[in-house]
């Protein structure tokens, strides 16, 4: 029973730290890395606390090494999942009953357990299993995981506070409930910040979860779970299972006590899932909600007034970074044809600069793409443009799978503005790039908003105001994130909330009160204090 109303420790993003060359914090992950990298993690799935292990396992390899094992993890049977909903759904009552406090408390520790000793850990298994250079792993899996339990605790009180007007003689107030049954969170492999949050956000606000990591994140999905269980999270709160995942969402998606899925993933995917979802839905004792950020075309474009040094470094950094493995990744670009040149040369001096190799090596800005999938559906876009009289490979097109999935990042100019890999997602280190006219200006801005079925991360490069407000008036629904003379990458939680809308998603911002509002069903409590005896209204006489 509270007994004070509290306020929770101000929000604040966590420093990001550099990892120079000597320091200490790089001596520390490299030196996790190495012992994770000679190891053979065992990795359960939790069920009710508990690591279930079914016998039947998949290896782990590192993107970069793929013939290296580093560990496994259990695949689970339909029984299993039935057990992890069982499990959440008898957690419930108590989770559901325990004071907000004690939830905020819980992810509040997690958060300084992230930033102190789990922080090396955390880090190096994204790098090993994920292959994320340092710095990327960084601003992922431990900053921006710190910063979601932080300031969603914050928002959790700013929420609470949002009371209703109560009149004389009345007290209206609400309650903020979690929802009836168990929410399912489906997570990616490209970021460990967003595998984290998808089940926490949920849990934080009382709910109950079935979280399925993607094969490829569980590594680092092993070391959230340790994190959870240390900071006191309890048994059954959070399930968590690994395998066929038509398997698992087909049973999940089948019981009546489904009440939420919070997805992050395919447009393909997702869509398929809310069909499911839809076709289930006089089974259901709710109505499920439904939480997605999915698949993305990025944008930058640039207007003549832009500064094509600047333009060039959000190419660079936009696309490449990870791999061009974030859903907000720059993927094509409009570029005027009075700058495309200077853009070029810079674009091509900067590129050239790239190494690409294994994370361990802090000098490789570039590393691999998550399997051999990714790998072959990337290399056949290029190889394709390659051969292509509408299309020419103007910088990298070269791959090579011998030893990790490595694809050099890659600059197609398009001939047209409907070519392949200006409308197709490939989730790779490759961009696309059209020169339109000068005067044309106002029709490029029509292509970039209608070229593909997108809607999540775009940029605009202009130092004329006039511009700059006609091409965000333009693009107004072609991008949930937009971005004005910056990349369309590197969302900070508690300063640019991410989501995106048309076939990108249900735009529910991460990171923000409006995702978790989604995680509650609200109670209006009307409490009158003398109240009425006789029937009849004054009207009456």
């Amino acid at each position: 029973m509270a007994r004070g109303f509290f306020n929770v420790p101000i929000a604040v993003n966590e420093p990001v730290k550099d990892y120079k060359p000597g320091s200490p914090e790089l001596k520390e992950v490299l030196a996790t890395y190495k012992e994770m990298y000679k190891g053979s993690a065992d990795i359960p799935m939790y069920i009710n606390g508990k690591e279930v292990r079914t016998g039947n396992t998949r290896n782990i390899t590192p993107p970069h090494d793929h013939k290296h094992v580093v560990g496994h993890y259990h695949v689970a049977e339909k029984k299993h999942v039935d057990e992890a909903i069982s499990t959440a759904l008898a957690a419930r009552e108590a989770w559901s009953s325990v004071s907000w406090m004690e939830r905020a408390s819980i992810f509040l520790k997690a958060a300084e357990l992230l930033a102190g000793p789990y922080r090396a850990k955390m880090n190096a298994a994204t790098m090993l299993a994920q292959s994320k250079n340092v710095f990327q792993a960084e601003i992922d899996a431990a900053c921006e995981m710190i910063d979601f339990f932080r300031f969603n605790v914050q928002y959790m009180t700013d929420i609470f506070k949002d009371q209703p007007a109560s009149a004389p003689g009345i007290w209206n107030r609400v309650e903020y409930r979690p929802l009836e049954g168990f929410v399912y969170a489906i997570s990616p492999f490209n970021f460990t910040s967003i595998a984290a949050n998808l089940p926490a956000a949920a849990a934080l606000m009382g709910n109950v979860v079935v979280w399925k990591p993607s094969d490829h994140q569980a590594y680092s999905a092993q070391v959230i779970v340790d994190l959870f269980k240390e900071a006191g999270l309890p048994d059954g709160v959070i399930n968590v299972v690994y395998g066929d995942p038509v398997m698992i969402s087909d049973t999940v998606l089948a019981s009546p006590d489904f009440s939420g899925l919070h997805f992050t993933g395919s447009t393909t995917v997702f869509k398929n899932l809310w069909q499911q979802i839809g076709n289930n839905i006089h089974n259901y004792k709710t109505y499920p909600r439904i939480v997605g950020e999915t698949g993305g075309k990025d944008f930058i474009w640039a207007h003549t007034s832009a500064f094509p040094l600047q333009v060039a470094t959000a190419i660079t950094r936009g696309a490449f970074e990870y791999q061009g493995q974030k859903c907000s990744a720059a993927s094509r670009a409009y570029i005027p044809a009075s700058m495309w040149a200077e853009v070029k040369k810079y674009l091509v001096a900067q590129t050239s600069e790239l190494k690409m190799g294994a994370p361990d090596d802090t000098k490789n800005f570039v590393n691999a793409v998550i399997h051999e999938g990714s790998f072959d559906k990337i290399a056949k876009y290029i190889d394709a443009a390659k051969a292509d009289v509408n299309a020419e490979v103007i910088i990298g097109g070269n791959h090579d799978k011998s030893k990790g999935y490595f694809i050099e990042p890659t600059v197609i100019l398009a001939k047209t503005p409907t070519y392949e890999t200006m409308t197709t997602e490939l989730f790779g280190p490759v961009i696309t790039i059209y020169i339109y006219e000068d005067l044309e200006w106002e029709a490029s801005l029509k292509l970039v908003d209608e070229s593909t079925e997108y809607a999540l991360t775009g940029a605009i490069f202009s130092t004329d105001r006039y511009i700059v407000e006609k091409a965000s008036k333009a693009l107004e629904n072609a991008a949930g994130n937009f971005y004005i003379n910056d990349k369309p990458t590197g969302a900070v939680v508690g300063q640019q909330p991410f989501g995106g809308a048309r076939a990108s998603g249900t735009n529910d911002k991460a990171g923000s009160a409006q995702n978790l509002l989604r995680w509650t069903s609200v109670r209006l409590i009307k409490e009158t204090f003398v109240t009425p005896q006789d029937y009849k209204y004054p009207f009456l006489g």
